[in-house]
Parts: structure tokens; C-alpha cells; sequence
């Protein structure tokens, strides 16, 4: 047998090894936070997550850390690493709830959820989320220079959710399921009244109950309709369908749609 000739490199002691190669570098924190910050403000996104981490696993409990915790959660968000972002400010805002960035937190962590709202054939969920966090953000923290567009989110979120019930009672609907249609559109009018499907929702009550023969019921969705919406084509187009069968708007005080009326807050 041909023996194989190895190379083999000198020993090496302990004292030899480059321990920097396995030990990570610990640098001051003001340092690794005014890197972060640089990297920020050039668009190197991935480089300020990292130097903004390293604080907070070097000095875990100075200030730098604290700051670099809510900046992160940041820097992850502009990178559309949303889960990543909304891990850090949620634990961020449960660490200092009580400090001027926590509301900043909280914030990060609804336009985290906003970010991912899906269109309205789709799961919702994040529409649900974006609500919860930003209703958070205006109920601890009213003041807050944020409160403004946490309450614009939220109205575009319960608008999507609004929109899902809509579409699935429209897929009921044009099956003739008109029962589980007048459920969907039913529960739009009575949780979403000041969303902008609300005119649709009263017409496709007012063309569902027609059709099932529920005339008072069509009547008075109908007449809701008209009071809030008057120059609604939606309204036009219910009327019209009234006229075809022989009848007008007429509320009935009874019914739960006329209860529901004096809910909706985007008419005149």
C-alpha cells in the first residue's frame, strides 16, 4: 500500500489562539448606539438591526439598551421584518411602559400589523390586530403625537373588516342563501355603521328581504337608507326596487333596522 503523505500544521497552545475569532467584541455602548444611528440615517438598515442588537446583548441594562430596543423594533419595520419588529417594541413597551418612547413602541407595533392588512378576500386577522394595538396605543396613551393616525388606521382596518362581511354576504346572496346573507349584512349595519359599506349593507338588506318576502323589513331598510343617504344610487336603486313590487320606504319602528338607524353617524 502506497502510504499518503499528510501536511501537518504545528500544534498550536491555548495560549496561541486567537480568542476574538470566537468572542464577540465588546465595544462601549454610546459607540455601537452613534454606529446604529449612522448606519440609520445611510439606509444600511441590516448593518443598524445588528449594531442596535449588540447593545442590548453587551449592556443589557443601560440606557443605550433601552434606547436600542425601541430603535430596532424600528429598523426591522423599515426592513418589513414585521414579526421581528413587533417582538421588540411589544417587549420594549412591556419593560417601560412608562417612559416617553413606550407610546412610540406601541405605535411600531400597530403599523407592524397595518403593514400586513390583506385584501378583503383574504383572512383578516391582521385588520383585527392593527385595531387591538392602536385602540391600545389611544387608551394609554391619548396624548400622544401619534393618537391621530393610530385612530386613521383603525378606521381603515374596521373599513377591511367591514368589507369581508360584505363580500361574503355577497357570495351569499348571489347563491340565494338569503338568510345567511341578511346575517352578514345584518351585522355590518349594527358594528360597522360609520364604515362606507354601510349604504350597500342597507340595499342588500332591502333586496334580500324582498326577495325572501319580508316587504316591512325591506321597507324599513330602505327608509333608513334614504334618511341617512338621500343621493345614495344605492338608495335610487332601492327605491326602485320597492316601486317595482308596489311599495315605497316605510320604517317600521319595530324592526331592528330602524333601531340600528340611529347608530349610523355618515348620514345627513
Amino acid at each position: 500500500m502506497i502510504g499518503i503523505p499528510l501536511t501537518l500544521s504545528a500544534c498550536q497552545s491555548d495560549d496561541d489562539i486567537d480568542l476574538s475569532t470566537y468572542v464577540e467584541q465588546t465595544e462601549p455602548a454610546d459607540v455601537l448606539y452613534n454606529q446604529a444611528l449612522a448606519n440609520m440615517n445611510a439606509g444600511r438598515l441590516t448593518e443598524a438591526s445588528r449594531k442596535f442588537d449588540a447593545i442590548d446583548r453587551q449592556h443589557p441594562y443601560s440606557e443605550y439598551a433601552r434606547k436600542s430596543m425601541v430603535m430596532g423594533a424600528f429598523a426591522n419595520y423599515r426592513q418589513g421584518k414585521y414579526e421581528e419588529a413587533i417582538n421588540s417594541a411589544k417587549r420594549y413597551v412591556s419593560l417601560y411602559p412608562n417612559t416617553p418612547d413606550a407610546a412610540y413602541a406601541q405605535y411600531i407595533i400597530g403599523l407592524s400589523y397595518f403593514r400586513q392588512i390583506r385584501d378583503v378576500t383574504q383572512d383578516q386577522k391582521e385588520a383585527r390586530r392593527t385595531i387591538e394595538a392602536m385602540e391600545e396605543l389611544v387608551q394609554r396613551w391619548p396624548e400622544s403625537e401619534y393618537v391621530d393616525d393610530a385612530r386613521t388606521k383603525i378606521r381603515f382596518a374596521r373599513d377591511q373588516l367591514a368589507g369581508k362581511e360584505m363580500q361574503t354576504g355577497r357570495y351569499y346572496l348571489e347563491r340565494r342563501e338569503y338568510i345567511a346573507s341578511i346575517k352578514r349584512f345584518r351585522y355590518v349595519v349594527e358594528n360597522y355603521s360609520n364604515t362606507r359599506h354601510i349604504e350597500e349593507a342597507l340595499a342588500r338588506l332591502t333586496e334580500a328581504y324582498m326577495a325572501m318576502g319580508l316587504t316591512s323589513e325591506a321597507q324599513t331598510a330602505a327608509a333608513v337608507l334614504g334618511q341617512n343617504y338621500p343621493d345614495s344610487q344605492w338608495y335610487k336603486d332601492s327605491y326602485k326596487l320597492l316601486q317595482s313590487g308596489g311599495l315605497e320606504p316605510r320604517e317600521n319602528q319595530g324592526s331592528w333596522i330602524s333601531k340600528a338607524g340611529t347608530l349610523i353617524t355618515g348620514g345627513a
